[in-house]
């Protein structure tokens, strides 16, 4: 028996942003879909408006596998991921730890179909463009809990939008000037 697939279902179970009062809770495997979305569309954006050779459809299941680790270990909210470089390193290797034990749930010959997916092997490029993805959705999720009302996320907008801004690749700061300003509208203004 294998339990690979239903240890991916299970992402549904864990929370993120556990330390804030959340208006709309949200949960890793919602996170990672929208994080493969829009990975996939910076990847578009940059092929079509700033030369590059992305392929779309890896970066996109990157997304998709890139928090897979917290199957095992829950979301660590990263203000406590980041305080410490000592309790960074030991988390990187509890990651690490996890994403094995995942892997290892996987049949022998599927096994190399799903290691770059899981252990994240691949161009820094497309590894950036994920990484950059993951802040853009942490971003909109601070968006979204400030547009019902919810204080508690102002301070993390804040901090997020400087590292979005230190992001050095156009396609992102094209998300965010096209894209991210939807965010803020209504359902009846989306549709007019």
């Amino acid at each position: 028996m294998n339990h690979f697939f239903a240890f991916l279902a299970r992402m549904k179970f864990i929370q993120r942003w556990g330390l804030m009062r959340n208006t709309q809770p949200e949960n890793i495997q919602e996170h990672s879909l929208q994080t493969a979305v829009i990975a996939h569309g910076l990847a578009i954006i940059g092929n079509r408006h700033y030369n590059r050779s992305y392929n779309p459809e890896r970066v996109m299941a990157l997304g998709v596998f890139h928090e897979v680790s917290e199957i095992i270990t829950g979301d660590l909210p990263s203000p406590i991921k980041h305080r410490d470089p000592a309790l960074h390193t030991a988390y990187s290797r509890l990651e690490e730890a996890a994403r094995k034990r995942v892997y290892g749930m996987l049949p022998a010959d599927l096994q190399p179909d799903y290691h770059d997916l899981l252990f994240a092997n691949d161009t820094p490029e497309h590894l950036a463009l994920v990484k950059a993805a993951d802040k853009l959705c942490a971003y909109l999720k601070c968006l979204e809990e400030q547009k019902g009302g919810n204080s508690e996320f102002d301070l993390a907008r804040q901090v997020l939008e400087e590292d979005i801004k230190s992001i050095e690749l156009p396609e992102v700061q094209h998300f965010i000037e096209h894209f991210t300003p939807s965010f803020l509208l209504t359902l009846d203004e989306l549709n007019r």
